[in-house]
């Protein structure tokens, strides 16, 4: 496939075969990945671990990066072919020891599935001085995938799957404040903004790696019920945005509209492992299929903003700016 993704080439609907309600175990029907090995971060909560657990069932092997390594174990009791390793996305060095052991294995890396992520978080920095909504669902997963990089080259046919969100739509990325130094920090809008760069970053490394046969996708999972991507929110806040009543109960409409965590992890798997992706790198999928670009009065679909080239350049060298990796440049 020589086309890219930019400003939404590639970005239309297909005959997919499966639909919002799909799961994660109707999506892998029939597929045997004996010999494959994938890495899930966020692989032991939520969509997460249905992710994990489904890549398993299916023959891969799957490391599981925590940095709770008990609650890990715990969660993921019983389960074969996995393997739980120490990590932690919020800080740098241990992003380092984790890729610098696998790769120390000499294993090929098949599967990159940048799934964890946090939400609705007060403002907060890293060691760095970098927004922790931005450090955790961007920043890490682009440290992550660079310092992989000689494994999933190795696979000869590798898939890196970024977990975004429809939050996107919340903010475009603010290159002159991503870490909201003059600005008033909104956390929805920060979460916006590393979703927006997980699109971008998705768009650009799949241009950049197709020729290593290395594709990257990103994705919204749905609005689910379960997960702990919630867990620091507050009532108020959810009241405000019409989810809860005045006495803090999800609302019966919201709750229906809301899918399982297998129906969650399902367009993840298919962006995983699914042979009709194969022309179509770089694409933001949902509901099991490749979503469209929306118009300026939707949510529905992927916003032009994140899909554009030049700010998907720009992302890519600020990246290595505040990384200091230099990752497929030049490329």
């Amino acid at each position: 496939m020589k086309q890219n993704n930019y400003q939404g080439a590639l970005q239309s609907p297909i005959h997919s075969g499966f639909t919002a309600k799909s799961t994660s175990t109707e999506v892998l029907k029939g597929i045997d990945l004996t010999g494959k090995i994938a890495i899930v971060t966020g692989g032991n909560t939520g969509i997460g671990l249905e992710t994990a657990k489904t890549l398993a069932n299916a023959g891969s092997i799957v490391i599981v990066p925590a940095r709770d390594v008990e609650k890990a174990r715990k969660n993921l009791e019983g389960i074969d072919n996995i393997e739980i390793v120490a990590m932690n996305l919020m800080d740098p060095v241990s992003i380092d020891a984790f890729a610098g052991q696998f790769l120390s294995s000499g294993r090929p890396l098949h599967l990159l599935i940048n799934n964890a992520g946090i939400m609705w978080v007060p403002f907060r920095k890293d060691n760095r001085g970098i927004e922790s909504q931005l450090a955790t669902n961007y920043l890490a997963n682009f440290q992550l995938t660079a310092r992989l990089w000689p494994a999933l080259v190795k696979a000869k046919g590798a898939r890196v799957v970024n977990v975004s969100s429809a939050g996107h739509h919340f903010a475009p990325f603010d290159f002159e404040d991503p870490n909201f130094e003059h600005r008033t920090y909104e956390t929805l809008q920060a979460y916006g903004q590393s979703k927006t760069a997980l699109n971008l970053f998705s768009v650009e490394l799949d241009n950049r790696a197709k020729k290593y046969k290395v594709q990257a996708y990103s994705l919204h999972p749905g609005s689910i019920n379960g997960t702990e991507l919630a867990r620091e929110a507050s009532v108020e806040m959810f009241q405000k945005l019409g989810i809860f009543d005045a006495k803090g109960n999800i609302l019966p409409e919201v709750a229906l509209s809301l899918k399982t965590i297998a129906q969650g992890a399902a367009t993840t798997l298919w962006c995983a492992t699914n042979d009709i992706l194969n022309e179509y790198g770089g694409v933001y999928c949902e509901d099991v299929n490749i979503a469209p670009v929306s118009d300026a009065a939707s949510n529905h679909g992927v916003a032009a903003y994140s899909l554009d080239e030049n700010n998907a350049r720009s992302l890519w060298s600020l990246s290595e700016k505040l990384t200091g990796i230099k990752f497929l440049s030049g490329h």
